[in-house]
């Protein structure tokens, strides 16, 4: 299975971001990890938004959705966050 064109272009723009990162694992949360921190969520959720050509609700209780990479692809890549 090959991975979703998308979801690579979410993986390298945390990673452009962080350069002591060489890789992301699907199931690295990415806010305990500091891969993304408060200031730049607003401009991650920009950037899934314009991914995926949508508005996103990025609230307390959708804040998970954004945790990791897996859950990126299956809730808002794929769900209808």
């Amino acid at each position: 299975m090959t991975e979703d064109p998308r979801l690579a272009s979410v993986k390298d723009w945390l990673l452009s971001r962080k350069p002591g990162l060489a890789d992301l694992d699907l199931d690295c949360d990415l806010i305990e990890n500091r891969v993304i921190d408060s200031l730049s969520f607003l401009e991650f959720v920009f950037f899934l938004e314009e991914l995926t050509g949508r508005e996103l609700e990025a609230t307390a209780g959708t804040v998970n959705s954004f945790r990791s990479l897996h859950n990126i692809q299956k809730e808002i890549l794929d769900g209808s966050l």
